[in-house]
This record gives structure tokens, C-alpha cells and sequence, in this order.
């Protein structure tokens, strides 16, 4: 219960569950039968992370295992610890088992937070059976948790809340004593929808909208709030966007983005680039990939295609935001439409494993400059033949080394201009032919 004479918890704090009963969201994992719900109500919880966003419920379904189990129960932050304090816990959580032969439960929020010599403080500890882990992270556990740590624990998967999850947890504060029955707020189902549409699955961000909404409205004669589109509007005047320039949504995105330029969709494009760039990407960052597009998913099927993405650095780089945007917009409909050849990378990557592999030949001696008499002595240039010299400029002889002749690294797609350079190195390749059995 909160102390009435204190001001009061946010409403996201007010509102949160303490059963499974009034738990809403993850039926995958808590709802009737589900494994989770089951490891609860039997109290023979193990090691778990649980990996989701931001207001999916991690901490709330970490306090309901707390009023649920008869083991000991220890909440933890990252934020606020050292590893200092990790080992004074775990050398509580001993202790306490081999005074009372009680487990138990730790707790630790933000654990993706703790380096990796802080999360090996709790290995021994979880293997002997003195803990419980229960971890919480808005991070992939794959990249933040030590490899030892998740060995040892079940990972459990919670996904955004959805929008008519956010609603009924947005009506029921309305109605709630301890929630915003007082305000007298009214608000109908298309008003809340649009409240939770805009806070990308995540709870406590819908709450604090509706918290906000309740204070900035004033009361009628009557009493009652009643909130009209204006104050809607100036609530919801930037949704909440996930995203973390260092974390996995990060790559997620500029993932899709990429994605949808090699599949020549300039909607989904263009909707995936408004995404980070609205999220706070550094634009920078976003004209580089497409940059690097240019060069590995169009190629020579377009060369204007790099040109374009220089551009639009440039641009960004020149006038900033907002003014920069259309400019990475301009660039990321132009590759999306542009003819494909991935034959450019395909090349660079089959050169760089040959190269890698080995063994690397010289350079053959008629590719060499005889810049000294000793050097012409011992056939350096011998048997070059000047391209301005022959007939359509084309020399006969070879420019790789013997042992990679038959190599042929760049096969142009039938695509955009690279048709043409097929075609043109097709005829490069049966000139150079006759000239050789010619010889």
C-alpha cells in the first residue's frame, strides 16, 4: 500500500498488477497453462531472463514471482551496483541457506548493465543452487550476457503490449480508486486507442500520457474532465519511438532499411528511414550505408547510384536537420528503384578469399616497369604490349598471374547498364581470344 500522507507513486507504479490474475499481456508465457504461469503458482521457479521492451512487464511479472514464492526474495539494480555489492549478496544468499535451507530469489533489473566479470560473480552461486536468477533486459541476452550465465538460465521472449492490451490497462486506471478515478477524466475507447497507438507497446509510457492528460485538463462545472482533440493532440505531439543508437533496434532498423532498398521498395524504404532519423539516428550514419548500398547492391547496374548517396551526405553533412531529410529521402527512393547487381561484391569477396588463401604469385614480369638497366636485363617489361597500340585498344596478353588465368572475377548481371557491360566484356573476352590463337 502507498502512504496517503506522501505524494503519490506515478500512476504507472499505482497501476502495476500484483497478481496474474490482473496481469495483462505475455498469454505466452502467463497465460492459463503456459509454462511460466505454471513454474509461478507451483513456486519451483529457475534461473530466467526476461528479455523485452521497455514497459512489457519485466519488473512487474519479477514482483508478482516475489508475492508468490516462500523463498527468500532480493531485488537488485545494475544501475545502482558494483560488484561489491554483488558478492555481499551472494554471500547473503549462502549464508541464508545454510541457516534457514531457504533459496533465494535475486533479482537483478537491468542486468545487461553489469560487465561481464560482474555477471560471473553470480555463476558459482546459481550452480550450487544458493540463487535464483531472475534477470531483466531490454538488450538481446545474446550480445549482454555472458554465454556462461545463459547456459545456466531459460531465456523468456516478452513482446510489445498491444494496442488493445495498452487500452484496457488505460481504462481500468481510469476506474480505479487508486488510479485516476478522482480526476474524472472521461475519455472514450478511440481517444485511448490513439493514446496507446502512440506508445509503441510500452506500458508506462501510455500510463504517463494519460497522467499528464489528466493534469493539463481542466474540470467543468460539473466536475468532470473532459478531454477534447487540442489536448489530445498536444499529448501525443511525438509518439514514443524504441530505439538505442548502441543497441540491438539499432541494427534491427538499418537491417530493414537495407533490406527494403536490395527489394526495390522505395515505401517500405523510405518509411524504415523516417524511422531512425526520427528516433535520433545520426544521419551521418544512415548516408554511409547507403553509400556503401550504392557500391554492394547496385553497383554498375547504376553507377549514378553512388553519386546519388554522395550527394545526399554531402547534403546532410552541408545543411543538417530537418533540411537534410529529404535529401536521405531522395537518395533511398533512388536506390530502392535502381536496377540490382550484387556483382561487384560477389567480385571483391571471391579476390579478397584467393588472396587470403594463397599462395600470392608475383606480379609477372612484362606488368613491370624496368626503371633500371639491370631491371630491363632480367625481362622486366619484356613482352608488354601497349592497349593504344592495338586494334580497339585490347592487348592479347594476360594481366593476371599464370596461375589465376582462368579467373574470372566480375559476371555482370543482366540488369540496367550492367546488361551493356556484359555484353562489352563478352566481346573483350572473344577478341582476346582470337588475338591469343592468332599468336
Amino acid at each position: 500500500m502507498f502512504d496517503a500522507s506522501a505524494a503519490p507513486p506515478p500512476l504507472a507504479e499505482r497501476m502495476r498488477p500484483r497478481t496474474l490474475e490482473g496481469f495483462v499481456g505475455q498469454e505466452a508465457l502467463v497465460g492459463p497453462g503456459a509454462p511460466l504461469r505454471r513454474a509461478i503458482e507451483s513456486d519451483t521457479i529457475r534461473s530466467i531472463i526476461l528479455w523485452g521492451p521497455p514497459g512489457s512487464g519485466k519488473t512487474t511479472l519479477a514482483r508478482i514471482i516475489a508475492a508468490a514464492t516462500a523463498a527468500r526474495f532480493v531485488p537488485f539494480s545494475a544501475v545502482l551496483s558494483g560488484i561489491k555489492d554483488v558478492q555481499a549478496v551472494m554471500r547473503g544468499a549462502q549464508e541464508h541457506r545454510k541457516a534457514y535451507g531457504e533459496r533465494t530469489i535475486l533479482f537483478v533489473d537491468e542486468i545487461h548493465r553489469f560487465n561481464r566479470a560482474q555477471q560471473d560473480a553470480f555463476l558459482p552461486y546459481v550452480e550450487r543452487g544458493d540463487i535464483v536468477l531472475i534477470g531483466a533486459t531490454t538488450e538481446n541476452p545474446s550480445f549482454e550476457v555472458n554465454s556462461a550465465l545463459l547456459s545456466r538460465s531459460q531465456v523468456l521472449v516478452l513482446e510489445p503490449l498491444a494496442p488493445g492490451q495498452l487500452v484496457v490497462l488505460l481504462r481500468r486506471a481510469l476506474t480505479r480508486e487508486d488510479g485516476l478515478a478522482s480526476a474524472r477524466l472521461e475519455m472514450d475507447d478511440e481517444a485511448l486507442g490513439r493514446i496507446a497507438a502512440a506508445s509503441g507497446g510500452d506500458a508506462r509510457v501510455a500510463y504517463n500520457t494519460l497522467e499528464a492528460l489528466a493534469a493539463a485538463v481542466a474540470p467543468g462545472a460539473d466536475g468532470v474532465r473532459r478531454a477534447a482533440a487540442g489536448d489530445l493532440a498536444a499529448a501525443l505531439a511525438r509518439p514514443s519511438l524504441r530505439y538505442d543508437r548502441a543497441g540491438e533496434e539499432h541494427f534491427n532498423l538499418i537491417s530493414a532499411l537495407h533490406k527494403s532498398l536490395r527489394d526495390s521498395d522505395p515505401h517500405a524504404a523510405i518509411y524504415w528511414l523516417a524511422r531512425m532519423i526520427e528516433s535520433g539516428e545520426d544521419p551521418l550514419y544512415v548516408a554511409r550505408r547507403m553509400v556503401r548500398f550504392a557500391s554492394e547492391d547496385v553497383g554498375l547496374a547504376d553507377p549514378r547510384a553512388l553519386s546519388v548517396a554522395l550527394a545526399a551526405k554531402d547534403a546532410v553533412d552541408f545543411i543538417g536537420l530537418p533540411e537534410g531529410n529529404l535529401a536521405l529521402a531522395q537518395a533511398a527512393v533512388f536506390l530502392a528503384l535502381a536496377p540490382k547487381s550484387n556483382a561487384l561484391y560477389t567480385a571483391w569477396g571471391e579476390v579478397r578469399a584467393d588472396i587470403r588463401r594463397g599462395p600470392n604469385p608475383p606480379v609477372p614480369l612484362h606488368l613491370r616497369n624496368a626503371v633500371t638497366s639491370l631491371m630491363e636485363k632480367v625481362g622486366y617489361g619484356e613482352g608488354y604490349e601497349y592497349a593504344h597500340d592495338q586494334e580497339d585498344a585490347i592487348a592479347g596478353m594476360d594481366c593476371l598471374p599464370a596461375e589465376f588465368r582462368d579467373r574470372r572475377y566480375y559476371r555482370p548481371a543482366g540488369r540496367g547498364l550492367e546488361k551493356a557491360l556484359r555484353e562489352r566484356l563478352e566481346e573483350i573476352e572473344k577478341f582476346r581470344t582470337r588475338k591469343r590463337e592468332g599468336a
